[in-house]
């Protein structure tokens, strides 16, 4: 991938995205797939902030239902089985335990019964996936025994029954941002990372209108003008601040903020995960992951700007005390315990309700003509999983705007870029195959996180032997640093430890990897001594110990 801003060439593009989170890649996927001219600038990393905040999970949104977003569900769950077939490497099925307990929910065990009737109704889709292997069946109610003998980390005291469930798993939230990046760039669509909108370009005489932007690469410091028909306002928890370059007036305060913290520990699971919606007005899962437990996420309003946001040892401690508050000496859970923790803040379309968590997750697509910006649509609120649904929606307004006809979406019947495999028992066997020497862990989890592009990655190691050495207990290589700078645009190291590949997605990796890394790094994007050792302190930075 060429990033755009470094030879942007004289074209007016029907479309630029500002924002390549799941929403702005979604939008430049559908948009080029349907043959329109576009351009992608995200001033961080694709993927890199709410996008990479998730708990891993593509999912229908069972707690909607309490709130009677019967849409939402709906929608969230036709979008789950689209996942599981356009990337069927990286969205999977996994089980869920809800426990019900005396004097709460199992009290009124009806009520729950009903919701997973409603649920199994919502996707009555559900099993026919592409591959037969993604296909789930209805729930199933579990007595207290069966449970415990599933997964013994459940809490014990007032257990009565557990109702077992399957959503979707999103085994790397950042690769599939990525994946969907890379389609848009298939189709022709022009990309670039670390690339800052600085200010918009209005027209001159007569009705004033936006007709472009200018945006600083913050990479090697320069600037340029892009000129698009429409700009589309994808910038997630920025949004309302980028909207407020082209108004020159402080934020509306439209778009509420919420932060969501998770953590990863030892492995407490056996491979279920467990949802607690009760014993905990806060509400948390622990999620298999990766042989560790993911848990979270925490959910709190945030007031500050956006770029300010930081994971606190104060916010890592509250959600330590209500896992262990809930599962007891089951846990027992201490700041050593936590491997890593990461979280972000996602953008909810203000509803005024008291508690964040009672804010809606549905989206709006604001065409701000109606505020004298026209040549604007900005995109609020929304999760990932809905994502690719949005960006339809989003097409429809462009459509419109543009005064052409588009014909219809076609994001929802095929493969993602890397993801073009009709049947995963097949695929693995012909990489197990053709693999050569790599141990089955490599060959495994390359197929995972790469589909039909863990072939050239492990080409690459054949290239140079030097590459194949193996960085963590999964089997990840080196060969994957290389494959991700020279064609998955990484430019700086956290780029490839969070983003590209998963070495230092369980924490802090080996210093002699990081510092391999590093060595390769420099070698591919010719960094001199002291941008290299820049980048290896920031890379270091990345795994610090939160602070107060």
């Amino acid at each position: 991938m060429k990033r755009v801003i470094e030879s942007p060439g004289k074209e007016t593009f029907d479309l630029i995205v500002i924002g390549g989170g799941i929403t702005g890649a979604a939008v430049a996927y559908d948009a080029a797939l349907r043959g329109l001219s576009v351009a992608l600038l995200e001033k961080g990393d694709f993927g890199g902030a709410t996008s990479a905040a998730t708990s891993k999970l593509i999912h229908g949104g069972f707690r909607y239902l309490a709130k009677l977003e019967f849409g939402l569900v709906r929608e969230s769950l036709r979008e789950r089985k689209i996942l599981f077939n356009i990337a069927p490497n990286l969205v999977h099925p996994i089980p869920v335990l809800v426990p019900a307990y005396a004097g709460g929910l199992a009290r009124n065990q009806w009520v729950i019964k009903a919701g997973m009737i409603l649920y199994d109704m919502l996707s009555f889709d559900k099993g026919s996936t592409w591959d037969p292997v993604k296909s789930i069946g209805p729930h199933r109610a579990l007595s207290r025994e069966q449970a415990l003998a599933l997964e013994p980390m459940l809490p014990e005291s007032g257990l009565q029954k557990v109702f077992l469930y399957h959503d979707g798993a999103n085994l790397f939230p950042e690769r599939l941002t990525l994946a969907f990046i890379k389609s848009a760039v298939k189709y022709g669509a022009l990309v670039s990372n670390h690339c800052r909108v600085e200010e918009f370009l209005f027209s001159e005489g007569g009705l004033r209108r936006i007709i472009g932007v200018r945006a600083r690469d913050l990479i090697h410091p320069r600037e340029i003008e892009l000129r698009g028909r429409l700009i589309i306002n994808c910038g997630g928890p920025w949004a309302d601040l980028i909207l407020n370059r082209a108004q020159g007036e402080l934020s509306s305060g439209k778009i509420r903020r919420s932060e969501g913290i998770h953590i990863i520990t030892r492995k407490l699971l056996n491979g279920h995960m467990i949802a607690i919606v009760e014993r905990s007005a806060k509400g948390f899962v622990l999620v298999p992951w990766r042989g560790h437990t993911l848990i979270g996420p925490t959910d709190k309003e945030y007031l500050g700007n956006p770029d300010d946001f930081k994971v606190t040892k104060t916010a890592v401690q509250e959600l330590l005390e209500t896992v262990n508050q809930v599962f007891g000496g089951k846990s027992g859970l201490t700041l050593e315990d936590v491997l890593h923790c990461y979280g972000g803040l996602r953008p909810l379309v203000e509803d005024r309700s008291k508690d964040v968590r009672q804010s809606s997750r549905k989206y709006e697509i604001y065409d701000n003509e109606k505020d004298g910006l026209p040549g604007l649509i900005t995109v609020e609120g929304g999760k990932y999983t809905t994502s690719r649904n949005l960006a339809e929606n989003v097409m429809k307004m462009v459509a419109a705007k543009l005064g052409r006809k588009l014909g219809p979406c076609r994001t929802a019947q095929q493969h993602l870029c890397g993801c073009e495999i009709e049947n995963l028992e097949q695929f693995f066997s012909e990489i197990k195959a053709t693999g050569g020497n790599f141990s089955e862990k490599t060959i495994e989890r390359l197929g995972w996180c790469y589909g039909r592009e863990a072939e050239a990655v492990l080409e690459l190691a054949h290239q140079d032997s030097s590459l194949a050495e193996p960085v963590n207990d999964e089997g990840e290589i080196l060969a994957q640093a290389v494959y991700a700078i020279r064609n998955e645009m990484a430019l700086t190291m956290a780029d490839i430890l969070l983003r590209r590949t998963g070495i230092g997605g369980l924490g802090r990796p080996e210093d002699r990897i990081t510092r391999a890394i590093a060595d390769l790094a420099a070698r591919e994007l010719t960094w001199n001594e002291e941008r290299k050792e820049r980048e290896l302190c920031e890379a270091r930075a990345l795994f610090n110990p939160p602070e107060l």
